[in-house]
């Protein structure tokens, strides 16, 4: 009697992308589909997932699409549970999901909208870089990829509590490679200065086609996935040729 090898599905590459409905997620996700993942994407919008599922061209096999909010503490658990539970293993995971409100002075925001950007850009990448790496480790290969921003270091007036979340991201970007590295797993942050996505409101100082674009963001995460292990780029920063805030 013969028997059935494992199917060619479980033999795929999967990556995991937050925020993948939209803009840069999406860009990463037609990346890693073109390199032949299978993927699972997650997001709060069932039909902009559904647009990526179709502008990958990947079979509903192998793009599992999560519908969740991240800013919930039991959402990194679910998820990860949930990618296990489809695909067996994990290969890339892409912390991409973010969120802050309009520019708010600190002694004006709203206390519910400080815990969802801390929920968002750093508690939840923190609790999916953990899950992850306990299967990768296991594994004994894997890339974890966090999306920060150049935020971080311009610290501007209006975005204080996201400016903290993303540098205490890369914070622990960089701590978790020190841990991580000799178990054979890549840790990156990807640093991008303005990207020309929706979540960037018109402005009349901004010259749109200056910013970067999220295919700018995908191939630097593409970039540290293809690197070999021993030559990980533990932080990447992207900036436009030109300063879209100044040039006319």
């Amino acid at each position: 009697m013969s028997q059935r090898g494992p199917s060619p599905i479980a033999e795929k590459r999967v990556a995991l992308v937050t925020g993948a409905g939209r803009g840069i997620g999406r860009a990463i996700a037609l990346e890693l589909a073109a390199a032949d993942f299978s993927l699972c994407m997650v997001a709060r919008t069932r039909e902009q997932l559904d647009d990526t599922r179709a502008l990958t061209g990947l079979p509903k096999e192998r793009s599992l699409l999560v519908l969740i909010d991240l800013a919930s503490e039991d959402a990194p658990a679910a998820v990860m549970q949930t990618v296990l539970d489809c695909y067996g293993r994990i290969d890339v995971l892409v912390n991409n999901a973010g969120w802050a409100p309009p520019r708010t002075s600190i002694m004006k925001m709203r206390a519910e909208d400080l815990d969802r950007v801390l929920a968002v850009n750093l508690r939840a990448p923190i609790a999916l870089t953990r899950l992850a790496a306990l299967k990768m480790t296991d594994q004994g290969c894997g890339a974890i990829i966090n999306i920060a921003s150049s935020a971080a270091q311009k610290t501007p007036a209006g975005e204080a509590v996201y400016a903290a979340a993303k540098a205490g991201l890369i914070a622990f970007t960089r701590a978790s490679f020190q841990e991580l590295r000799l178990d054979g797993i890549k840790l990156s942050a990807i640093v991008p200065g303005l990207v020309d996505t929706s979540l960037i409101p018109q402005n009349k100082r901004l010259v749109r086609a200056l910013m970067l674009s999220p295919a700018d963001v995908a191939h630097a995460v593409m970039q540290v996935v293809n690197s070999p292990a021993r030559a990980c780029p533990v932080e990447i920063t992207l900036e436009p040729q030109f300063d879209p805030e100044r040039s006319r």
